[in-house]
């Protein structure tokens, strides 16, 4: 990709000096004192006016993504089409207009399909513009008011409400209670909670409290922030550059194995040519007819059916793959993924449900409590009562889609959910029971946040019946601060020290199992007024986890059957990731999280951290150039690297990798723009079945490229075999593209499209440089090609000779021979190791099919007087039937003892 010259002036426009790129570690009056400001009033218009001249406008950097036309172009400069072109040519100045026509058919369609699929692929950069494109509220000379966000300027006052999409990046001065969802840029599951307080300068990104980047989202709260960076400096900017540099991926692992072959047969095809011509001519053949056989045999060397079927194969594979929830942008990344050694893949979502879920309840007495399993006592009761009224989310119905989506912190929505599975209620039942006086917001400071609620008369299910007051203080928070605000525990009478180092192991124990906890707590009180967080009574804790997606498991199992590494890479935090990563059983033995932090930049990586950093399965907190880092360490060692993702700062990884994995539902549009491949369900277990259609695929792939091959070699074989001994040709010119018409691309097409079985997921990946035609099928391939060549002088020579028949009636009788020999050479493309009987091939409908479209095509060229005159062919009689049909079955049967004997020593 290309960048245009603007963009980048604008960007060496925008270089701030060092010591202010580290916004979040000043303090608020620092920066606005640095960014020439004055929080209350905002900038003049003036000044606005400067600086959006100096620092351009608040977009990011646009690559300048290829025309219509470059594309339709590209379709014609792979080497594979340019030898079809020179085919045709050739043919074309030879007098054969047919195959001249159908050559050229081949590559038009070819083209069009490439061009259709390719025209879909969406520019990454431009989706990272279409994220900023909304307007702000800006306090501006005074006054506030709303901005196209385009046109906002460092130094501009942003207000930021709930619901709001963050501008620009935003060094935060006055907060209320205010949450950012950050998980496109961190991949962080929960809202984060800001501040104004400045943190140290290699705070890594998730953990910048005082600051909000542009593209993330307000949950819930408000606040005042002073933009510290727009355009391409900003986060999301800045991740457009790497999307870009990172998109120079060039082409997939088939299309460069197929490029590989079609120049080893350019070559082949001119020395076929050469070779022939000039020995028929030395042996004192014909002149003009061995230059007309030399190019129907070089014409016969290409198989102008490759590039067609190896399309139309990856076209079913997408087919298929979109029954299986897997959307496919590009046609070679099906085969891509199907090579993959090592997948990157996300927790959030994709391995795990994409939503937390209370799963596990501490009560005294060392009471811990399955949610799954609760039949709710009092004390349970109490715990979820307190859980769900002390928040502020909102949770709709499922059962009616008109009510919308959750809205909130998921740990609060998860504590909704539990009261609501366990008979209790929903949080607006709880309310119309226990009116809402006041809220104290969640506080940094005190890590908790408190409801009040109006008791009513009646024993309520989670208050005790003999309350004594009048308002219910609910209390939640971190597990300390709660154990440390509360003097009684419930059920248990006073608080003690060793109860409270007691409470203390209980919430390290659940942390360390990947939990995330919070403290319960409660009062009763006559006064709504009273301090919240004095004198509670300890209800107890909660656990809560984003739970793995039912099927992770097997399908992480089936992954390491094929030999393909899984490698999590979350924004989550390293306890959770690893609980999640042993549950799933994503490798075998201790599993240990390595923290970005901890992951030294590339240039400084020996070859002890390569070897570290290869062999571990689970990584947090990652920034995008880490996550480019690991991909180019995993490609260096020889693997083929699959990436999934869903937010922003994945991009630039899904573009690098060579096959990326969007997530369809909850990914982002810019991670969906920069993949390969985009899943509906956002499930992993989807990935497995991709790679197996992939590896089908080119295993199908190589079947129809030895069928082709080894029919064309049989032809040259047969035909340069009859020139040089001076005898008479068993092949005509124009019946040699006659038969490639006829038994070439059919039954090759059907090849293509033969169903795989979970037989291909017990193999290792391939070598990614290991090309279609390895030595050993050039060598089968060649045995074929002996055979078939071999059976048609036979048959030629026994019709000329023992059986006295005219030089038409022998010609008739090798060219049946030759037709049947190649159908029925479809079933010589079983492996060794699937059954005679019931493999593949064999039960596939479209082998069936094209072999009689291609049988009724040989037919009518000896049925059709017009057609037989002009290939010099006659009627046969019913012995020279019974001639060809032997020898072509010969070739059947010969082929099937050998596959069975193979078969047999791999056993």
């Amino acid at each position: 990709m290309t960048q245009s010259s603007t963009t980048t002036d604008r960007t060496e426009q925008q270089q701030p000096d060092p010591d202010q790129e580290s916004w979040w570690s000043h303090g608020p009056d620092e920066v606005a004192s640095t960014l020439d400001v004055e929080v209350r009033t905002g900038l003049t218009a003036a000044e606005v006016e400067q600086r959006l001249e100096r620092y351009g406008p608040n977009d990011t950097a646009q690559a300048e993504g290829p025309s219509y036309w470059q594309i339709a172009w590209d379709q014609f400069l792979s080497p594979i089409v340019g030898i079809l072109v020179l085919a045709g040519v050739a043919a074309l100045l030879a007098g054969e207009i047919v195959e001249a026509v159908a050559v050229l058919i081949a590559v038009l369609i070819n083209a069009v399909i490439g061009f259709v699929t390719e025209i879909r692929a969406l520019q990454s950069v431009e989706s990272l513009r279409e994220i900023g494109r909304t307007t702000a509220i800006v306090r501006r000379d005074d006054t506030a008011g709303s901005v196209d966000a385009a046109k906002l300027v460092p130094g501009d006052v942003v207000m930021l409400e709930e619901g709001d999409v963050v501008p620009a990046d935003l060094r935060l001065v006055e907060v209320a209670n205010l949450q950012i969802d950050e998980a496109p840029l961190t991949g962080e599951s929960v809202p984060q909670q800001k501040d104004t307080a400045a943190v140290e300068a290699e705070t890594p990104l998730a953990e910048r409290s005082s600051m909000a980047y542009k593209g993330t989202a307000v949950t819930s709260g408000s606040g005042v922030g002073v933009v510290a960076e727009t355009g391409p400096r900003t986060q999301i900017g800045q991740i457009s550059t790497l999307v870009e540099d990172a998109g120079e991926d060039g082409k997939t692992p088939l299309e460069a194995r197929l490029d590989d072959l079609a120049k080893a047969l350019i070559v082949a095809v001119i020395v076929i040519g050469i070779v022939v011509a000039a020995l028929g001519i030395a042996v004192g053949q014909d002149v003009q007819e061995m230059i007309e056989v030399a190019i129907a045999l070089a014409v016969a060397a290409v198989p102008e059916g490759l590039a067609v079927v190896a399309t139309l194969a990856l076209a079913r594979g997408v087919v298929r793959m979109s029954r299986r929830n897997a959307l496919v942008k590009r046609l070679a990344s099906v085969e891509t993924l199907g090579s993959a050694g090592v997948v990157f893949t996300d927790k959030t979502g994709t391995l795990t449900e994409g939503r937390m879920q209370a799963t596990v309840l501490l009560l005294s007495d060392d009471r811990r409590v399955d949610l799954a399993d609760v039949d709710v006592d009092a004390d349970e009761a109490a715990a979820l009562t307190v859980g769900s009224l002390c928040g502020n989310a909102t949770m709709n119905s499922d059962d009616d889609p008109e009510d919308g989506e959750d809205v909130g912190d998921p740990m609060e929505l998860a504590l909704q959910r539990a009261a609501v599975e366990a008979g209790i209620g929903d949080r607006e039942d709880l309310v119309d029971r226990l009116p809402e006086l006041r809220e104290v917001a969640f506080d940094r400071d005190t890590k908790m946040m408190a409801t009040f609620h109006r008791l009513g008369d009646g024993d309520l299910q989670g208050v005790p019946a003999d309350h004594g007051g009048e308002v219910l203080v609910a209390v939640k928070g971190a597990p300390d601060a709660v154990v440390g605000a509360c003097t009684t525990e419930m059920g248990g009478g006073d608080l003690t020290d060793g109860d409270r180092e007691r409470w203390v192991q209980r919430q390290e124990d659940l942390a360390a199992q990947g939990l995330r906890v919070l403290g319960l707590a409660r009062k009763i009180t006559d006064d709504e007024g009273v301090q919240p967080y004095e004198n509670l009574e300890l209800i107890g804790m909660v656990g809560l986890l984003d739970p793995p997606r039912e099927g992770t498991a097997e399908a992480i199992e089936r992954c390491h059957r094929a030999g393909v590494e899984v490698v999590m890479v979350t924004g989550d935090q390293p306890a959770t990731a690893t609980a999640i990563a042993r549950d799933i059983g994503l490798a075998d033995g201790e599993i240990h999280a390595m923290r970005g932090a901890d992951v030294p930049p590339a240039a400084e990586w020996d070859d002890d951290m390569r070897e570290r950093l290869a062999s571990t399965a689970v990584f947090a907190r990652l920034d995008p150039e880490q996550k480019l880092d690991l991909i180019a360490l995993a490609q260096a060692r020889g693997n083929v690297v699959g990436m999934t993702g869903d937010g922003v700062n994945d991009a630039p990884a899904l573009t690098k990798a060579d096959i990326g994995i969007a997530m369809g539902q909850k990914g982002t549009q810019v991670a969906r723009d920069s993949s390969d491949i985009i899943l509906q369900d956002d499930a992993f277990a989807t990935i497995v079945h991709a790679i197996r259609e992939g590896r089908t695929i080119f295993e199908n792939i190589r079947r129809f490229v030895v069928y082709l091959l080894s029919g064309n070699l049989g032809e040259i074989l047969a035909v340069t075999a009859a020139a040089v001994s001076g005898a008479a040709l068993p092949l005509l010119p124009l019946q040699i593209l006659y038969i490639n018409l006829v038994s070439d691309v059919f039954p090759a097409a059907a090849l293509g499209v033969v169903k795989g079985d979970d037989s291909v997921l017990n193999r290792p990946p391939r070598d990614p440089e290991e090309p279609i035609m390895d030595r050993s099928r050039w060598v089968v391939t060649t045995l074929w090609a002996v055979l078939i060549g071999g059976v048609t002088l036979g048959v030629f020579a026994l019709a000329h000779g023992p059986l006295d028949l005219s030089d038409e009636q022998a010609v008739t009788v090798s060219f049946l021979t030759f037709v049947i020999a190649r159908l029925v050479h479809v079933f010589n493309m079983r492996a060794p190791d699937e059954p005679i009987a019931g493999h593949p091939i064999l039960k596939s409908k479209a082998v069936w099919a094209a072999l009689g479209v291609s049988g009724a095509l040989a037919v009518l060229a000896v049925v059709i007087p017009p057609l037989a005159s002009v290939l010099g062919l006659v009627t046969p009689t019913a012995s020279m039937l019974g001639l060809s049909f032997g020898g072509g079955l010969v070739v059947l049967v010969v082929g099937q003892l050998a596959i069975s004997v193979q078969g047999r020593r791999i056993g």
